[in-house]
Parts: structure tokens; sequence; C-alpha cells
């Protein structure tokens, strides 16, 4: 029977959400406070933590933090009041689950926690003395999945090798190529592995609150800040963080960072006290730190460049490791069966032509976003090419000329014109269509493909674009 701790200090609550999960055969001990919970821990571990985000003693964000310290593993729900909902989203990124919002619906709850309790037991395959030989199983850990590629053989060992120290790592690698998860596999693999893990998209930071997001802030310390806020560096003390996009952060930061890293001391906004800490710093760029600041494309500190620089490790983009491209589609067709509920076998032999000979300009990313649309618009047993995007499917004839001349040029300049479908060949309408079609292909080639610049090019709305492109697609299935 799996054990559920309730936290609310509203007796009546604990005592309506106790009865409701005994129902449903999970065993129930109640915590009126953040400390009895907390002593209730010490004694023994629950399989999943229900707990109310206002409480007498402590706030959510007080008590998940010292949750975390101890128990990472265990998943915490949160019960919110709806306007606490951006708080509660804040605490889900420092490690919570999920949240529920009163009023609350026993449904809801009850889905909640299957699916909390489904994803902890969740098998990880993660065998290290296996990782560095040539193995035709592909390697799984949580939502990430190796390839067994040369590449990744070594990559893997590069991730086997570090682990264990205490090294700064930078991760290279393009937008969407794993770098977040090559970051986890780092963490698990470490001593630190049952302290937290904090991931951060400096790209998301705002100039105005970047520190306060990174080291916390004193109640008062400036105007808006209501309460004490907790920053993500003292809530990683002990385990990893990871700073992704590190070349976003903006320059002051990377004054009070630079003395993080050296002194291994933190100060939150408006405070008068020093944190010690002791925190793994991973980072990850698109570009190369090194580069950029000798080139002046960006302003990153070389000398936070220098500290940083202990170990690299660079992702290969997915273009790179082709033999990989259908174990990635197998595991993230397997997890989209497993969101969608469906049982879809595989992909048609056409389709898998296409994907290895697709760049795939966004990665892993793409590649299973790509699967989680095919997936949801497949009702047999293969995903089948109408299912795929079009400028997937119609990649080969859409393969354009690293030679091409500028956007400025004219937009009807082909370098390798594309066939017109036989049936509107000889019509009036049909010739229409065909040049309307190859100045659109002409268009997105310079663009790369990104719609929004195309249309803007073409003077035309995205919907309009969209809907010619499916026009084009029907009358050359006919």
């Amino acid at each position: 029977m799996q054990k559920i701790l309730v936290v609310d200090d509203d007796r009546d609550m604990r005592q309506v959400l106790a009865k409701y999960l005994l129902k449903f055969n999970y065993q129930v001990i109640e915590a009126s406070s953040g400390k009895s919970a907390l002593d209730i821990l010490e004694k023994g571990e629950p399989d999943l933590i229900l707990c109310d985000f206002k409480l007498g003693d402590m706030n959510g964000t007080a008590l998940l933090t010292k949750i975390k310290e101890k128990y990472l593993h265990i998943p915490v729900i949160f019960i919110t009041g709806y306007g606490d909902i951006k708080v509660a989203v804040e605490v889900m990124r420092l490690g919570a689950y999920d949240y529920v919002t009163k009023p609350l619906f026993p449904d809801e709850i009850l889905l909640t926690i299957r699916k909390a309790l489904k994803k902890k037991e969740a098998p990880e395959i993660s065998a290290p003395s296996l990782l560095i030989e040539k193995n035709p199983v592909p390697q799984i850990s949580g939502q990430y999945i190796f390839g067994n590629s040369a590449v990744f053989n070594t990559l893997l060992e590069q991730i086997n090798r570090v682990a264990p120290t205490n090294y700064s790592v930078i991760i290279y690698g393009e937008t969407g190529s794993g770098k977040e998860g090559i970051a986890q596999e780092i963490h698990k693999r470490s001593k630190r592995r049952n302290k937290p893990f904090v991931a951060i998209d400096c790209g998301a930071l705002s100039k105005e609150l970047a520190s306060s997001e990174l080291f916390g802030h004193e109640k008062g310390a400036f105007t808006g800040a209501l309460f004490q806020k907790t920053g993500s560096f003292e809530v990683a003390n002990g385990g990893t963080i990871f700073l992704d996009e590190i070349t976003n952060l903006p320059y002051d930061v990377q004054v009070s960072l630079l003395r993080v890293v050296q002194e291994r001391k933190m100060r939150k906004v408006g405070g008068m006290h020093d944190t010690d800490l002791d925190v793994r710093i991973i980072i990850a760029s698109n570009e190369r730190l090194w580069d950029s600041e000798r080139k002046n494309i960006t302003k990153f500190r070389e000398d936070l460049f220098h500290r940083f620089n202990e170990f690299t490790i660079t992702v290969p983009p997915l273009r790179e490791r082709q033999e990989d491209i259908k174990t990635f589609a197998d595991h993230f067709l397997h997890i989209t069966n497993l969101e969608l509920e469906k049982n879809i076998k595989g992909f048609t032999s056409e389709v898998e032509a296409i994907f290895h000979s697709y760049i795939w300009y966004g990665n892993l990313r793409e590649l299973k976003n790509v699967i989680k649309r095919a997936a949801l618009l497949t009702d047999g047993d293969l995903i089948e090419v109408r299912t795929l995007p079009f400028e997937i499917s119609n990649f080969s004839k859409l393969q354009f000329d690293e030679n091409l001349p500028p956007a400025e040029t004219d937009p009807n300049a082909l370098s390798s014109p594309v066939a017109a479908p036989e049936e509107t060949q000889e019509t009036l309408r049909g010739a229409g269509i065909d040049a309307e079609y190859e100045l659109i292909l002409s268009v997105l080639k310079k663009v790369k493909f990104n719609k929004t610049k195309a249309a803007k090019i073409l003077n035309i709305d995205r919907k309009t674009l969209y809907n010619k492109l499916d026009q084009y697609q029907l009358l050359n299935k006919k």
C-alpha cells in the first residue's frame, strides 16, 4: 500500500482528503504543520507528499527547500488558491511535481497523484560500467536517451569521467540538442545525486530580477519585494545548478556570479550576511564562449569563462549522428504513446527515409515535436508521411543550394525548379498555382523555412501561408 503524507493546518481538509484517498487504497499520514511534516519524514519516507501551500509556520517555498535537501526523490504536490498560482509555479520550478488549485476536484487530485507515483516508479536504466561499451540497446535515464553511435559513446565516456569530480563543466551544443539532459546525467552519476538539481534558463531571466532569481532577496529589498525569496543557488546548495544559455546573463550579474565561483559565498539582494555555498556549477551555451569574447560578439566576462572552463563537453547535433535518429524516434514515439494512450507501432519506410534525409535544424526537440504532432494525427498502427509537417515531408524537393543569392534578389529565382503536379500543368489555374508555389518555396529556402519571416517577405499572414502550402499538398496528392 502506497503511503501519502497530507500536510494542511486545516483539520477538516486533512480528514476529507484522508477519507477520499483511503477509498483508493492509499495509506494516509496527516501533518498539521511544516515542522510536524519534517518530523514525520525523519521517521520514514512516504511515497508522495500532498501539501497546502500556506501553512501556519512556513510557506510552500520554505518547506519544499527543506524537503529537497534530504528527500529529492519524493514527489511533492501543492494545494494552492487561485491567487497563489504564480508562486506555486515558482515552487514547481524549484522541484515540486505539480499543484492543484482550490476549489479542489477529487478526480483532478487523484489523477495528479497517480501520475506522480507512476513517474516515480518508472525504472531508470543507468549502468555506468556498460556505457562506454558499444551496446546495441539504447541507454535510457529518465526522459533522456543515448544513442549507439561512436559520437555518443565518446560523449558517455566524458560524462562518466567528469561526473564523480566537482569540476565545473561547460556544455556546448545547438538549441534543442539535449544540453540539459547531459547536465542531469552528470548530476545523477555524481556524489551529489541525492541533493537538488536546479536548472535555470538565463535567457528567461529579466535584467531587473536576474540577481533575485539566482541569489534571492530580503523582504523590502526593492519595490515589490513583499516577502523573502530563496534564490536558486541556495536551493541547489549541496547539489548542482545548471545555467543554460549563460551568454544571456546580464553583465552586472556576471560580476556577482564571479564572486560566487571564486569564494563559494553569496549574498541575497538587500542582505547583510553571506551564505556559504557548496554547489557544482554546470553551464551551457550554443556558441563558443572564448571565441565570442575575443570577437566581441557577446559581453561575457573572460575571467568568468576561465573559472568555468575546467571541463568541456560538446553535444553533437542530430545531423551528425544519423545512425541514432531511429533510436531517438522510437523513444519519443514510446513516450507519446503513453501520453496519448495510443499504441502506434512505428513508422512507414517512407517516413524513416525522410527522417534520415532531413536536416534537423531544431535537433532532438524538433524531432520530438514532429513525432508528437504526427502521433496525434495517426489513427492506424504506423505514422505515415501525410501526418508530417509540410517542410519535412517535402524536404527532398525543398533542398536549397548554399550558394543561393541573398533574399534581396529576385525571389522567383530557384536553384532547382520543382516539377508541378501533372494534373495542373495544362490549365491556366494550375500554372498560376505553380508560379505561386515556386515563389513561396524560394522565399522559404532563403529564410531556412522560418514561416513567420517568409510570410512577412511575401506580405501575407502566417495563416494564409499555411493554407497555400496545404492547398498545394492536396493538389500534389490527387
